[in-house]
């Protein structure tokens, strides 16, 4: 662990971060309380060009924001007293950029792959808030991710949808109200015949087809089903007789059965057309709705299909044959879904790629010719219905979170950069900041290589212990460690 800390520290040095892991956790405190004061205060953005998203582009218009929300949007707005006011002229604010395929803060804890059905596990109990790539994409102007599980089951763990609460404790990064959502897996993950058994590999596990994972998804919604009437007789029957025994409760069920009713949003990872139709198919049969299909990169053969189901198909630009079953992928797939009325939105399932959605979604404007509305939609509104969280975020519209980012050019050229990223009104990233830390930075990166714990052990020798400071400031963050769990 203490080796993960000094790397951690020494990762954000050399990356660079206004609030980066580097700094001292007073400095992190002092900084996080006085974002925090500036959120609950005004801040108003002056003279941009504003991409609302769903009511067109504004030239030479302000943005006020008080308590974290959109309070106006218009031209000439006035400053109120003690506001911190923001010079945008010549720059361009968009929402905060959505990333509908996340895997980050989970720090490997993705796959859980013992069983074909997982859906009692939950992702937001493994989230680390200091993962420094969630400061790199708030630098590339993403405010909102999905944290998928991994695709390794049929039925994989429950989704969480954050907003990078950069400085904060991971508590602060859950998006409330957010509908709760699950991952589902088709094709070659959750059928595993392309992962070697023993003694090479994990022990084999049903299914081994595409013809098992339908049948596991099927045998799992049956049984929901089941739980689900066992349940309702109960509650009419404990109506009139009080000494009747619950039902057990089964944590893999509850999951599903709050689908059925429309609780829960499923999230479908998958890529051949086959495979889509066979999901539609089966949720007709059970009654529930897919929210989004996840990759679906053979959607444009039956696009129809999936806007006649309801369902959003959330892809990548540019991102194919890296498998067989990714082969028949094309660059005009978002734009063929989007004419066929498919709500289409383009992810990143990458740390990297997150940084860089807006030029991903920019090249659908060249593939399939959508507008650049269409275009800014695939990365902001869409993803944000996809979530079940449009009238949050996702445009610039008053009443909605002051969640944006302001940009030096339009955020589909390819010369634009991130100059700041507000979430809930709070300045999280900054980049004339971040540049004024470096040296900083530098210095302190120079200090822990020196540090006796980075050493290189003596010949024959052991690795030296961290010095005392560390370890009293490591104990002590392990005992505040303890007191949390205590209280939750």
């Amino acid at each position: 662990m203490m080796k993960r800390l000094l790397a951690l520290a020494a990762a954000a040095v050399a990356a660079g971060g206004a609030l980066g892991p580097a700094a001292g956790a007073q400095e992190r405190r002092g900084a996080a309380a006085a974002t925090a004061a500036q959120a609950g205060g005004v801040t108003l953005v002056r003279n941009a060009t504003i991409l609302t998203v769903t009511r067109g582009t504004l030239a030479n218009a302000d943005l006020l924001v008080r308590g974290g929300k959109i309070a106006a949007v218009g031209p000439n707005l006035a400053a109120p007293a003690g506001a911190r006011v923001v010079d945008a002229t010549g720059k361009f604010v968009l929402p905060g950029i959505i990333d509908a395929h996340s895997h980050s803060m989970m720090d490997g804890s993705v796959n859980e792959c013992t069983q074909s059905v997982t859906s009692m596990t939950r992702t937001q109990d493994v989230l680390n808030p200091s993962d420094v790539d969630l400061y790199r994409e708030l630098a590339g102007g993403v405010t909102t991710l999905l944290l998928l599980h991994g695709s390794c089951n049929a039925i994989g763990g429950q989704s969480t949808t954050v907003k990078i609460k950069w400085g904060h404790p991971a508590s602060a990064f859950l998006f409330p109200g957010a509908p709760p959502g699950i991952k589902f897996a088709l094709g070659e993950n959750p059928k595993r015949t392309n992962f070697p058994g023993p003694p090479q590999g994990p022990a084999l596990r049903y299914p081994r087809t595409r013809m098992g994972v339908e049948e596991v998804i099927r045998d799992a919604f049956t049984r929901a089903r089941d739980y689900r009437a066992g349940w309702a007789e109960y509650r009419e029957r404990a109506r009139s007789n009080r000494n009747l025994v619950e039902p057990r409760r089964d944590l893999q069920l509850e999951p599903l059965v709050e689908i059925l009713e429309g609780r829960r949003f499923v999230h479908a990872h998958c890529y051949r057309a086959d495979e889509i139709l066979m999901l539609i198919n089966l949720a007709d049969e059970f009654g529930f709705k897919v929210r989004t299909f996840q990759h679906v990169l053979e959607g444009y053969k039956v696009a129809s299909d999936i806007a006649r189901h309801g369902a959003g198909a959330s892809t990548f630009a540019d991102f194919w044959g890296y498998k067989v079953e990714a082969y028949d992928a094309i660059p005009y797939n978002a734009a063929v879904m989007t004419r066929k009325g498919v709500n289409v939105s383009i992810n990143s399932d990458s740390d990297e790629r997150a940084r860089r959605l807006n030029i991903d979604a920019a090249k659908m404007m060249k593939y399939g010719g959508l507008t650049e509305e269409e275009a800014l939609k695939l990365i902001t509104w869409n993803p944000a219905w996809q979530l079940g969280i449009q009238e949050r975020v996702g445009s610039i519209e008053v009443g909605k979170d002051a969640d944006f980012a302001i940009w030096t050019a339009h955020p589909l050229s390819v010369y634009a950069r991130v100059e700041q990223t507000y979430v809930d009104g709070e300045p999280l990233f900054d980049r004339a900041a971040d540049l004024a830390r470096r040296g900083q930075l530098e210095q302190e990166r120079r200090q822990l290589e020196q540090a006796e714990a980075n050493r290189a052990p003596a010949q024959g020798g052991t690795p030296p212990r961290p010095p005392a400071a560390i370890r009293r400031a490591y104990n002590h963050a392990d005992d505040l460690h303890d007191e949390g769990d205590e209280q939750r």
